[in-house]
């Protein structure tokens, strides 16, 4: 049976004065709302390159939400009753 859906990803940056960036990335399907966080802290002796740190915790926090939509779907996996996938650990390098 065909099936076409549209959601929503909505990404979200903040730096503060201490050299932090913070990141929200909200997944909206219309019926569901998921959010991933991250973030991503600049090394006193490395230069401050606003970018770099908006792309590891853009990055963190979009493995934060896989993570939660993975989750998800295995709960909806049982909830129908089938039998739940096995879980696949998910690795990409980052230190958290």
């Amino acid at each position: 049976m065909p099936h076409t859906s549209e959601w929503t990803v909505r990404l979200h940056l903040f730096e503060d004065d201490a050299g932090t960036t913070k990141a929200q990335l909200t997944l909206d399907t219309g019926t569901t709302e998921l959010t991933g966080h991250g973030s991503a802290h600049c090394h006193p002796a490395d230069p401050d390159v606003p970018e770099i740190g908006d792309e590891l915790a853009a990055g963190r926090a979009m493995n934060d939400l896989a993570r939660k939509l993975l989750r998800t779907a295995e709960h909806d996996i049982e909830g129908v009753g089938a039998t739940r996938p096995r879980r696949q650990e998910v690795t990409d390098g980052w230190l958290t």
